[in-house]
């Protein structure tokens, strides 16, 4: 179960590393973005990456929808950065970030950038880790 886990979690770096457009509304940064189906592997990423960070974009169906429902003017970004490093190997406290520019919501006079942001525990293995420790 171990080794299928790792290959899982070297499969989402793979991707990150591998999958990396990059987009001019970054600024001068030049943030290297993986295309993702959803947060998970940039949250892989985020817990191996030495500096605790990964980006991704969503694409795709529901990536489509949101953008098409709100008429987004920019593709829905993903930003994790690892908040904290646990004692368990390979489980971090990670902040996601989704955030999109020129989202027209309900009752809002104007489009504007929209964010959402949470924290979660998250391991490797997709669970939470065992201790906060």
């Amino acid at each position: 179960m171990k080794s299928a886990t790792f290959l899982l979690a070297m499969g989402a770096f793979a991707l990150i590393v591998l999958a990396t457009p990059v987009f001019a509304s970054d600024s001068a940064r030049m943030i290297p973005r993986a295309e993702v189906s959803d947060a998970r592997p940039v949250m892989l990423a985020a817990i191996q990456a030495s500096d605790g960070e990964a980006h991704g974009i969503l694409m795709g169906d529901v990536a489509d929808a949101i953008t098409r429902r709100f008429n987004g003017t920019s593709p829905i970004f993903i930003d994790v950065t690892t908040e904290r490093r646990y004692q368990q190997p390979g489980c971090s406290r990670l902040k996601v970030l989704f955030r999109q520019d020129g989202v027209l919501l309900p009752g809002t006079p104007a489009p504007r950038k929209q964010t959402m942001e949470f924290g979660i525990n998250y391991c490797l293995d997709g669970m939470p880790p065992k201790s906060l420790l």
